[in-house]
């Protein structure tokens, strides 16, 4: 009896611990200030590609408007009158000419306005951004600035020259904070550059770049994604 209750079921695999990484911490003219460390259980974990094909599939399906409709038999105008009598004509009997087999009735089973949304935990959404953020680090593809603050006026040519001097090329998104007014106007001409509030980041926007560059203040600290 005693090895019955000592049977279970297959145990869960572990997952390895989170690993330590870190990124070059620079200035907007690429001079080298050293190196950050990055918060293992942000960046570090092993990729949930479960949870990230769940999480990113709701998020894709959110922003569909959901507005596409068509219009049944009796939305389509016309057709009030019976075609021709009941019986005596040797053909089907019609009760009008806005049914859906006839040309210009009405559509049979059509789209109608709808919500795509689906809902999603808490905490898939945060281990999906975690995996993704993960993913760009285990590529070094993690950049930190020290700030935005030496700009005083919106210029597309410093966001150019800035991005160059850091060595980030391709597909960019750039992490600000509310007060970095003038880097957004700096980057938002910029068709390779994504800017997103340090609050409103997600698991679908990291995975969409090739960079994800923070700065100081919004590089993810243990605890502060929710």
């Amino acid at each position: 009896m005693s090895d019955v209750f000592t049977l279970r079921g297959p145990i869960k695999k572990d997952r390895p611990a989170p690993q330590k990484r870190s990124a070059q911490r620079k200035s907007l003219d690429g001079t080298t200030l050293g190196n950050v460390s990055l918060e293992p259980t942000i960046f570090g974990i092993e990729p949930n590609m479960a949870v990230l094909h769940q999480v990113i599939k709701a998020q894709l399906a959110a922003k569909r408007a959901g507005t596409q409709s068509t219009k049944t038999r009796k939305e389509v105008r016309g057709g009030g009158k019976k075609p021709f009598n009941q019986k005596g004509t040797g053909g089907a009997r019609q009760g009008t000419i806005r049914a859906p087999h006839y040309p210009g009735g009405g559509i049979a089973l059509g789209p109608k306005p709808r919500k795509y949304d689906q809902k999603t935990p808490k905490k898939m959404i945060r281990l999906a951004l975690h995996s993704a953020l993960s993913d760009r680090a285990s590529e070094s593809h993690v950049a930190v600035v020290d700030s935005f603050a030496n700009w005083t006026m919106p210029r597309t040519k410093d966001a150019v020259a800035a991005l160059s001097a850091m060595g980030l090329e391709g597909k960019i998104l750039v992490v600000l904070a509310r007060e970095d007014a003038v880097a957004f106007h700096s980057f938002r001409n910029l068709d390779f550059v994504k800017t997103i509030d340090a609050g409103e980041i997600n698991a679908y926007d990291v995975l969409n770049s090739d960079w994800v560059l923070f700065t100081d203040e919004t590089l993810p600290k243990a605890k502060e994604i929710d």
